[in-house]
């Protein structure tokens, strides 16, 4: 067996390699889609079974129903599945979702555009390597210690509690634990403490994305603007924002998915009022209704495929 190579400009015949590992690659020189066939397959494979074949199941299953009378899965097509969603009390779970999840995704680009800002405009040398350690830090712990820390951060008896005591700030923490909708016994067992805590797991992801854009906005056009006579304000609003705007959509592209479909931060920090992801839980763990909860879950899936496709409209995956 022969292969051909290229030396000084000049092809030459050479013998094959001997043995089967050396035949294997002289088969792979001459066929390489060969190759690439095989690299590809196995991740393919496993994307389109495991990944795409269980979104595939959990979608066939949703247009099934439960016998009311045996609490057996029956398994006719219907829709009366996705009618119950319609639901007041299923259709709340999914409104208390979707409004915390923009309501976080708000709040992680407002606390992070600044801090994305100065690490992309005057952070350089140490001082940026410091800014990536400090955002990347938290996410090296692990999720459930962050979230029971927060848990006696939040308490009534918690760090945070005898700070606002110290600054003789009780009233303005306890009119906020007032509030009808947000509030509660403690900040560990409302919807504010909930907010509070989704924020500070999930802003790293947008900081990120954000100072990656911000980064990619050239200096002379913020200074062209000021030479023509454009306030902080307007260049911020003519320039730097609408550049910013793709790395910004690229960061609540994880704020607004990871909180819509979280449940462990609303079952160990907030009330007892469902989130999605805890009602696809609790349908299909105590309850057994498997069709319902197969219902819920496709809900994040369609308001992720629609906010993706606005998200590709805006440009975000550039920033991605």
């Amino acid at each position: 067996m022969t292969a051909l190579t290229i030396t000084g400009g000049k092809t030459s015949i050479l013998p094959g390699r001997g043995g089967f590992f050396g035949q294997l690659s002289d088969a792979f020189w001459r066929h390489p889609k060969l190759l690439l066939f095989l690299m590809l397959t196995p991740p393919l494979l496993w994307l389109g079974i495991i990944y795409i074949g269980s979104l595939i199941a959990l979608l066939l299953q949703s247009f099934f129903s439960i016998d009311d009378f045996s609490g057996l899965v029956n398994t006719e097509f219907t829709l009366s599945t996705y009618a119950q969603l319609l639901n007041p009390a299923n259709l709340d779970i999914i409104i208390r979702t979707l409004v915390m999840s923009a309501l976080v995704t708000l709040a992680a680009a407002l606390i992070g555009f600044p801090i994305a800002y100065y690490a992309a405009r005057y952070a350089q040398g140490k001082w940026k390597a410091l800014f990536y350690l400090g955002v990347m830090l938290p996410l090296w712990s692990s999720y459930l210690v962050k979230i029971y820390a927060w848990k006696l951060i939040l308490a009534k008896e918690g760090i945070l509690t005898w700070i606002f005591e110290k600054l003789y700030l009780s009233w303005l923490l306890d009119a906020a634990l007032n509030l009808p909708v947000i509030g509660g016994n403690s900040l560990s067992v409302s919807y504010l403490g909930t907010f509070i805590v989704f924020v500070y797991i999930w802003l790293p992801y947008m900081i990120l994305p954000t100072q990656a854009a911000l980064e990619r906005v050239p200096g002379n056009l913020i200074e062209a603007s000021a030479d023509l006579g454009a306030t902080p304000r307007q260049t911020f609003r003519t320039v730097l924002l609408p550049l910013a705007l793709p790395g910004i959509v690229a960061g609540s592209i994880f704020t607004f998915s990871l909180t819509l479909g979280d449940y462990i931060i609303p079952q160990i920090i907030g009330s007892s009022r469902l989130f999605i992801g805890q009602a696809v839980y609790a349908q299909q763990g105590t309850a057994g209704n498997v069709p319902l909860a197969a219902a819920f879950s496709v809900v994040p899936i369609v308001i992720m495929a629609l906010y993706l496709w606005i998200a590709r409209k805006l440009g975000a995956f550039d920033a991605l």
